[in-house]
């Protein structure tokens, strides 16, 4: 019989009031709950923390941490709210560390799932399943790569996320892709396992800002990351067979090709776009001859 590993929860949450007690609701009907859940209230001022406060008083195990109110939202700030989280788990035991989006929500064996899976297989440092917004369906797995680990839910093994040396903080975004990235990178294997999903209530990258500029600020966040310009092509392509349809593929690679014109700095190492472009033109090169993806197998930096 496997035994699984103790688990602890961080939840950055700003102005999440309209969707927090759906994840709150979810996460306590879990069938193995967390040793602790940590939500950081990044200066909410819609009742978020009313709202996290109720079920805190309920349940020991939950902890509502309040930042002071900032004007800006951004994902510096939301690492920043992690890493507030981060520091109350310092003393406690526990082998799996998981971010958790605010506006998600999921069965009552969502993380026995994950955690059985970190259980089976040591080589895994990082899991996660897909989301699914509204009735769309979930990822192409043509297109999506499944080592891709979604930032609504990132389930890391606690020594794969100390050697990634935790968040880094983006203010343009991408945390959780450097966090996916780095990871295989340093060795560890990263997996999406689409026999489960969450359900994200609040479409990707439209808290400040609506479908069309988010697709250009995606395009923005791809070049930062340093996607090879061959990969966003593609990419940008498919995305015009999407809602919305043409103009989000257009924007898309637009975000991008601005960014490139501009010579923005990219916020990541050259070793870690070397690596990823390394990736990208393999899957490149299976989607065009045809050739199935492999087992997924521990990749390692060089």
């Amino acid at each position: 019989m496997v035994t699984l590993p103790r688990y602890v929860l961080i939840t950055p949450a700003r102005n999440e009031a309209q969707f927090i007690e759906l994840t709150l609701q979810s996460v306590v009907a879990q069938t193995v709950q967390p040793v602790k859940w940590v939500i950081v209230s990044d200066g909410s001022t819609d009742g978020t923390d009313d709202i996290v406060g109720r079920y805190a008083a309920e349940y020991p195990w939950i902890e509502l941490v309040r930042m002071p109110e900032r004007r800006e939202r951004h994902f510096a700030g939301k690492v920043h709210a992690f890493q507030a989280g981060y520091a109350r788990v310092t003393d406690i035991e526990y082998e799996v560390i998981a971010s958790l989006d605010g506006d998600i929500s999921f069965e009552e064996d969502y993380f026995v799932f994950l955690l059985h899976k970190l259980a089976e297989d040591g080589s895994l440092g990082l899991v996660g399943t897909p989301f699914q917004e509204d009735a769309t369906p979930i990822y192409d797995y043509r297109f999506v790569n499944i080592e891709h680990v979604s930032g609504a839910c990132q389930v890391f093994r606690r020594q794969c996320f100390e050697d990634i040396g935790g968040y880094v903080p983006v203010k343009g975004g991408c945390i959780d892709h450097i966090a996916v990235l780095t990871a295989r990178m340093k060795g560890w294997r990263t997996r999406t396992f689409p026999e489960k999903v969450c359900l994200h209530h609040r479409t990707m990258g439209t808290a400040q800002s609506g479908v069309l500029s988010a697709r250009f600020k995606n395009g923005a966040k791809d070049y930062a990351i340093g996607n090879h310009p061959l990969w966003e092509i593609f990419r940008a392509a498919y995305q015009m067979t999407k809602p919305p349809y043409v103009m989000g593929g257009f924007l898309l690679g637009l975000g991008y090709t601005w960014s490139m014109l501009r010579g923005l700095q990219r916020p990541v190492s050259a070793e870690l776009v070397a690596f990823q472009r390394r990736e990208q033109m393999e899957r490149l090169r299976r989607f065009l001859t045809g050739r199935k993806t492999p087992h997924p197998q521990r990749l390692a930096a060089s």
